[in-house]
């Protein structure tokens, strides 16, 4: 089913739920839900304005309260959790996975997220525990301590029988891993070869030995990469020793991915990709206020170079009407550079070797569309006052910009992730602050000295 035909079906669910809602059909909305897989019904909720919510919560099926949960952004999921004790925590989340888990309990205060490991039992509260160890940007942060391991010398028939004796073996298992008797990793030992085989040969013998494990500090874009790189479906995490951890599996990488992207979206316009489409306006004001502060700032500081030119403007008019033109195309032309360096860099495309090549070809292409551009204002410029003088200026500034917008696109991003500041964040205000300030500073610059 194609993604446009899913949200569709979605749009038409959400509106006969609206509609049930507002008729008081209660116990229509509460079958309806049933229908739902626990993913729709998240969306759905968060898609809701907050009465609405509240209502859907109160008739989602107790048992499936925390499946849903786990698909919820962090926002809504503090809303949930923030007036529940850690015996009903433990109680909505009983029955996730290890990793899941993890994630909703670094959401809680920490002394909250600790009586609700004390009210779980050991060996669950320990997995658990060597989860929140790491920090949950790393691979040991995203892994699932759910794996099944055996040993080389075993036979396929011993294997065999030993997952016969499970019910159920766990979601996204291709592989078994292999290990020695200090649990250090060796290999895999994939499903397919194992049904396949002769019963009485053994993991030796048809075990996979090329496999990089992940180690457990590794950062969880580079095993996105990695995934992305070799078609994993699940991988195994390591210490530095070699020991088995866990595992990594698709689903957790695709949601690495898909708030990557939405971080570098939302993070252009200071915005968190946690943050809840339908939260309150004050708690939405409040999030927005410090980045419109930031924003102020820059625009008092481009304010200030127009100001040192006041004299400039009083004597030629009609300079205020062309300056925004020579601001404005370097911010384009710097946020087209900026964007693809900063999507480079997440995708591991830019290094020390490459990055002098690409400042080059940046350069390269804010000359030629310079040229391009340049002609075509001054053109106009010159149409619009018959000033040669004036479209000369305006032109030159124009290309001055251009080039620098080019060199701060490009430079910029690398010189924040060097600072371990996030470039998507905030390489978008300073952009702007750069061809702003470039962009009035030389024109205005370059007509005081041929005006006055």
């Amino acid at each position: 089913m194609s993604q446009v035909k899913e949200s569709q079906i979605q749009n038409d669910r959400a509106f006969e739920l609206n509609q049930a809602l507002d008729s008081g059909s209660l116990h229509q909305v509460r079958q309806m839900l049933k229908t739902l897989p626990t993913a729709g019904i998240a969306h759905l909720l968060e898609s809701s304005p907050p009465k609405t919510r509240s209502v859907l919560w109160q008739l989602v099926d107790k048992d499936s309260e925390g499946e849903i949960l786990q698909y919820l952004n962090e926002d809504l999921q503090n809303d949930i959790l923030k007036d529940l004790n850690a015996e009903q925590v433990r109680e909505l989340t009983e029955g996730l996975e290890t990793d899941d888990l993890a994630d909703i309990l670094q959401q809680l205060p920490d002394q909250v997220a600790r009586q609700v490991l004390l009210e779980m039992d050991v060996q669950d509260r320990h997995r658990v525990e060597s989860i929140l160890s790491y920090d949950e940007d790393t691979a040991g942060g995203l892994m699932n301590t759910d794996t099944i391991t055996v040993r080389p010398r075993h036979t396929l028939e011993l294997v065999l029988r030993y997952l016969r004796r499970h019910d159920s073996i766990p979601e996204m298992t291709d592989n078994i891993l292999v290990v020695n008797r200090k649990d250090e990793f060796l290999g895999i030992l994939p499903l397919r070869e194992i049904l396949v085989s002769d019963p009485n040969s053994t993991v030796r013998d048809i075990m996979r030995e090329d496999i990089d494990a992940i180690p457990v500090d590794m950062h969880v874009t580079q095993v996105a990469q990695l995934f992305e790189q070799h078609n994993w479906v699940s991988a195994p995490v390591i210490d530095t020793n070699g020991k088995l951890l866990g595992r990594i599996t698709i689903d957790d990488v695709v949601d690495v991915i898909r708030d990557s992207t939405e971080h570098s979206l939302m993070s252009m316009a200071g915005l968190d990709e946690e943050d809840d489409t339908f939260a309150p306006v004050v708690k939405t004001a409040r999030r927005r206020a410090l980045w419109l502060g930031v924003n102020l700032m820059t625009a008092v500081l481009a304010s200030a170079v127009i100001y040192l030119f006041q004299d400039t403007l009083d004597k030629v008019v009609y300079l205020a009407v062309l300056m925004p033109i020579v601001a404005s195309m370097g911010g384009v032309a710097g946020t087209q550079t900026l964007t693809l360096v900063v999507r480079s860099l997440a995708l591991g495309h830019i290094g020390p070797s490459n990055s002098r090549w690409l400042l080059y070809r940046e350069l390269g292409v804010a000359v030629l569309n310079g040229l391009l551009w340049s002609f075509v204002i001054s053109l106009i410029a010159f149409l619009w006052y018959q000033d040669m003088l004036l479209s000369s200026i305006i032109a030159a500034a124009m290309m001055i910009n251009l080039v620098m917008a080019a060199l701060a696109g490009a430079y910029l991003p690398l010189l924040l992730a060097r600072m371990h500041i996030d470039p998507a964040l905030a390489g978008s205000v300073l952009l702007t602050t750069v061809t702003d300030v470039t962009g009035f500073f030389a024109f205005l610059g370059l007509a005081q000295i041929f005006y006055l």
